[in-house]
């Protein structure tokens, strides 16, 4: 049997649920695809920007190696030789890795669990089952 309109001008709530859903669909459509839009300009701001940011790096690490070498020059301006100089910068950036070593480590040792998130995640479950009273 087919869907047969009421003689009267008012719709009928079957019809009034219809409409709902096909407006909801069509809104939850649309908000899809506006946020598929930003996502796309965000993506390519944000590759952009890991781009700078990296090429940014690559040009420090080579402003360290040419200060470290001009470094290494100005030593060797004291008359000691230039291997013996290299090799002063290299124990200075050996002893600066080590002392960052260590300041990770005792950063890394004061880390703990989340205690008070594994007891409230415990605690959840027990929330959602219902108690006899």
């Amino acid at each position: 049997m087919a869907y047969q309109e009421p003689a009267g001008k008012e719709p009928t709530i079957g019809k009034l649920v219809v409409d709902a859903f096909d407006d909801f669909g069509t809104l939850l459509r649309h908000i899809i695809e506006l946020a598929k839009s930003e996502l796309k300009v965000s993506i390519q701001a944000g590759g952009l920007g890991i781009l700078f940011f990296a090429l940014a790096g690559f040009i420090s690490l080579l402003a360290i190696i040419m200060g470290s070498i001009a470094v290494a020059l100005f030593i060797a301006m004291s008359g000691i030789g230039i291997a013996w100089c290299f090799l002063i910068v290299f124990g200075g950036y050996l002893l600066i890795a080590a002392l960052l070593g260590l300041f990770g480590y005792l950063k890394v040792r004061k880390v703990r669990a989340p205690t008070r998130t594994i007891a409230q995640a415990q605690e959840t479950p027990r929330a959602l089952i219902p108690h006899e009273q």
